[in-house]
């Protein structure tokens, strides 16, 4: 039986590239064949563009997965920032509160975030006491003052909770701020410690504009409206005001220090509110700190309660995925850069 029908198709159902006229020769005739390959040429274009197609549908599907998995993560997950710090044990423990980092509004160690962990320290009931790891090189003066006052309030609010302020790495300017409302500070031989001073500092750009070709226009509605203006040349009495500021505040940070520490200090004033910084070895002998420990050693030899819960004010994991990816790079540049800034440092 013949695979062949009576139309000339094979049995098999497989098309076959038509038969065209042919030359006196035999052979295919030139336009036909390039018929053919035009055609061959569109069905694999064809067949290119589907798994092209099929690559991306692939790569928009994981795409929309992703999506779907992360709104489901951000759904299960506290957008705001809370408090750590649930005593899991029935006994006695240290409530640590950690501050890091520079102390302002915007800042992780900002004072509402100090203040809310301190609260929450002082009124767990199975915390001894309270210790304050301190690592950082100070900021603002109104924030340190703010947990400096909370502090006192809370010592007299619970005075059988002592207040132990140990220093890290650092523990200079404002941070020493908060620190001197301790009962005792602690610190590392090579910690540094002190820095009690004030400073705040912006930047002149008038040579520049003159380089430039650039002309300042500056239109105010009060003598000092445009105090300190940087795009402005310095005036005297302008400059002779702001020191009178960094004086009057310098004098609140070392009234502060006089009172927390008292007469524990062991050098002239002179030396020790220069502003300068010393080792926590340097510290002691000047009576800046009590003595020479870590956040472990402080709860086991001091406090008498080793186990130490931390109280500590915490990002929120989204929070912080955000400050790690650098979303906020250069949010505060311009303030940096154009403002005057009051610090303790």
């Amino acid at each position: 039986m013949s695979d062949w029908d009576d139309n000339g198709k094979s049995g098999w159902g497989v098309p076959e590239r038509p038969a065209g006229p042919e030359s006196s020769t035999g052979r295919e005739a030139p336009e036909n064949s390039r018929d053919w390959k035009l055609i061959e040429k569109l069905v694999m274009s064809l067949q290119s563009e589907q798994r092209r197609s099929r690559r991306w549908g692939i790569f928009f599907k994981l795409l929309t997965f992703g999506y779907l998995f992360l709104l489901l993560f951000l759904l299960r997950t506290p957008v705001t920032d809370g408090l750590g710090g649930v005593s899991t044990t029935s006994g006695s423990h240290t409530a640590m509160v950690t501050i890091n980092g520079p102390i302002a509004s915007d800042k992780v160690a900002s004072a509402d975030n100090i203040v809310s962990a301190l609260r929450n320290a002082f009124e767990a009931e199975n915390a001894k006491a309270v210790m304050l790891r301190i690592n950082s090189p100070g900021g603002s003066p109104v924030q340190s003052g703010y947990v400096n006052d909370e502090i006192e309030r809370l010592r007299q609010k619970h005075p059988d909770k002592k207040v132990y302020a140990v220093v890290t790495d650092l523990g200079a300017s404002g941070a020493y701020y908060i620190a001197a409302a301790a009962d005792e500070i602690y610190a590392n031989k090579a910690s540094l410690v002190g820095s009690i001073g004030v400073v705040g500092g912006g930047f002149g750009f008038t040579g520049l504009m003159d380089k430039l070709g650039v002309e300042r226009r500056l239109y105010t509605s009060g003598e000092n409206k445009a105090f300190l203006d940087p795009f402005s040349p310095e005036k005297p009495e302008e400059v002779d005001f702001w020191n009178q500021v960094l004086e009057t505040t310098h004098e609140q940070f070392i009234e502060e220090v006089r009172e927390g520490r008292g007469d524990r200090l062991r050098a002239d004033e002179e030396t020790l509110f220069s502003g300068l910084i010393w080792t926590g070895e340097q510290a002691r002998a000047l009576g800046l700190i009590d003595g020479l420990g870590s956040p472990g050693s402080v709860a086991r030899d001091v406090v008498g309660a080793e186990e130490i819960v931390d109280y500590t004010h915490k990002r929120s994991p989204i929070r912080k995925l955000v400050d790690d990816l650098g979303i906020a790079i250069g949010s505060g540049l311009f303030d940096a850069v154009i403002e005057s800034r009051l610090e303790m440092r």
